[in-house]
């Protein structure tokens, strides 16, 4: 059974720190591009990062470039998404993701066909 389990996420104040973690297990994902996603109350799910199969490229979306690192750790079927100076509006249910997509679609959530449960994120002033 392939799974996707998110880790890492919690309750911080603003400009606070969170390290969110996404373990696959089931199958190996080294060759997959990995994605992370969120979706807040009452918003459709928005793409956050992806990263391709060797770390080689990464995208961010423009809300929180400069804020937010992803990285991958292909031997331990792990990929991360490392985020400062945290914003109320970054609170979300952040979901992480692998597909065998192209990079041109890194950033549409149907090219993705695994998905985790997602973590609460949630940013208080």
């Amino acid at each position: 059974q392939v799974q996707l389990v998110e880790s890492g996420g919690g309750s911080v104040q603003v400009g606070g720190s969170l390290r969110l973690s996404c373990a696959a297990s089931g199958r190996t994902f080294s060759r997959y591009i990995r994605g992370w996603f969120r979706q807040a109350p009452g918003k459709e799910r928005e793409f956050v990062a992806a990263i391709s199969w060797n770390g080689g490229s990464t995208d961010y979306a423009d809300s929180v470039k400069g804020r937010v690192t992803i990285s991958r750790d292909n031997a331990k079927n792990t990929v991360f998404l490392q985020m400062n100076s945290l914003k109320p509006e970054d609170t979300a249910v952040y979901y992480c993701a692998a597909g065998p997509t192209g990079w041109d679609r890194a950033r549409i959530p149907s090219a993705y066909n695994y998905w985790g449960q997602g973590t609460q994120v949630t940013v208080s002033a």
